[in-house]
């Protein structure tokens, strides 16, 4: 078997790495027990964890070659952000940990950086991923320390870890939310082929002496489009065609006081745009996304593309919902050490990115990958199997996709989790794919049990 994950120095190592990295993508879960045939290997994969040779920076490193080579010549979204893994609820049989965002609670942090092609959509895979735990109480002069000793370092490693791995990509643009406006990022990470794309949270001074919300505001209104906004019930927002505004403009952003870095430039030059909801619902908040961009947007096509690239920063939301409760159940892990939970949650986050190659398969058919960039020759027979039942009989309930792509492997796993094969059915999620997922591997061990003692006999 292939060390997907890593060498480690050690041949054993690199086989329980890559069979547990394979059997959390089959089982789609994190629980030991439920990954083991037996107890022999629950103390191999436990002791795999423990062991302080296995490290999350080898891991990261080792899959994002793989993504490397599947990034060449293409423009890439690097899309990063961060989450929190909680394990509150099990404080009393974890140790090792840190606190998490309530500054009580126990657990640990990722933040991954997810590749998506930005012509195709294709989920290209995870680029980096950082895990920590907050061991130590916030530094009295923290806002006076260098960027480098502020736990916000991360937006800036993780976007030079993108253009390090994305080295042969044709361009990459890093998108992130309001967290990582950061002015020594807008600084130090753009060159002639990176660039950079934030939702603003500071209403920054600019060079003129004006702000940037008020400027943004009155720039001329250049498009309306309707936008179909998704329930968000955590946020009380309800499903709804919205009417968005777009404005859009250059901006010299000047550099704030608590700028950390002395030699960073007085001011910076970037493109801005406003996308404002009109009338919203009574009681509903409406939407406002203000962007800032190391991107030229002087004409409406380039201000609705960066729109749009914007817009896939939803995937890296979807790949924590398939890491948490829905899908993989990170926070119901019983792994004890934190040190080891860290290395379980980048096998899980690996799972996870495989998941949202597949959610996104369709929305990339027209260049969709082999199979093959996820499942193995036997799988890909039982796919074929399985087309033939899943098919329904008006050509609505044809899959449309290319028999070996990973598009119509995407079409079967979605019809085994559920989905009805309509278009008018929205729900081919990453829940919805991950119960798939665990189906149809079910599926496969049939077919292996089959061929190895039924035919025999």
């Amino acid at each position: 078997m292939a060390p997907v994950i890593g060498y480690f120095g050690d041949d054993r190592l690199a086989r329980n790495g890559a069979l547990m990295v394979q059997r959390v993508g089959e089982r789609q879960t994190v629980c030991l027990r439920k990954l083991c045939d037996d107890r022999a290997e629950q103390v191999r994969f436990q002791r795999f964890l423990a062991n302080k040779a296995v490290t999350v920076a080898e891991m990261i490193a080792h899959r994002a070659e793989f993504v490397a080579v599947a990034a060449a010549g293409r423009h890439v979204l690097a899309i990063q952000d961060t989450s929190e893994i909680n394990y509150e609820a099990q404080r009393g049989r974890k140790r090792r940990l840190g606190t998490v965002g309530n500054g009580s609670d126990v657990g640990l942090f990722v933040h991954p950086v997810l590749a998506v092609d930005a012509t195709c959509g294709e989920c290209l895979g995870l680029v980096d991923a950082q895990v920590w735990r907050r061991t130590k109480s916030k530094d009295p002069n923290y806002k006076k320390l260098p960027i480098e000793l502020k736990e916000s370092y991360r937006w800036l490693h993780g976007g030079s870890q993108a253009k390090a791995v994305l080295a042969d990509a044709a361009m990459v643009t890093v998108i992130d939310d309001r967290e990582a406006d950061i002015y020594e990022k807008w600084d130090r990470l753009p060159d002639s082929r990176t660039h950079l794309l934030t939702r603003a949270s500071r209403d920054r001074c600019l060079a003129d002496g004006s702000r940037l919300f008020k400027t943004l505001a009155g720039f001329a209104e250049a498009h309306r489009f309707v936008l179909a906004l998704p329930a968000r019930p955590g946020k009380k927002r309800s499903a709804r065609q919205a009417t968005m505004a777009v404005r859009f403009g250059r901006v010299r952003i000047r550099r704030p006081l608590a700028c950390s870095d002395p030699k960073a430039p007085a001011e910076i030059d970037l493109f801005a745009l406003e996308v404002r909801e009109l009338e919203p619902p009574h009681g509903q908040i409406p939407v406002l996304w203000r962007l800032l961009t190391t991107h030229a947007v002087e004409t409406l096509l380039q201000a609705l593309t960066i729109v749009g690239w914007y817009r896939h920063r939803w995937h890296i939301e979807q790949l924590f919902r398939t890491l948490k409760r829905q899908g993989l159940r990170l926070e119901q892990a019983v792994v004890e050490d934190g040190a080891a939970l860290e290395k379980l949650a980048v096998i899980a986050l690996i799972a996870a990115a495989t998941t949202m190659q597949l959610v996104l398969a369709k929305a990339a058919a027209d260049q969709s990958p082999p199979a093959s960039r996820v499942f193995s020759p036997q799988q890909i027979v039982v796919l074929g199997v399985l087309l033939k039942t899943r098919q329904g009989r008006t050509p609505k309930q044809q899959n449309p996709y290319p028999p070996d792509s990973l598009a119509a492997a995407a079409w079967i796993i979605a019809r085994l989790g559920g989905w009805t094969g309509y278009d008018s059915d929205k729900g081919c999620g990453p829940i919805t794919i991950r119960d798939g997922l665990e189906r149809f591997y079910a599926i496969v061990d049939g077919y292996s049990l089959a061929a190895q003692h039924l035919c025999a006999s």
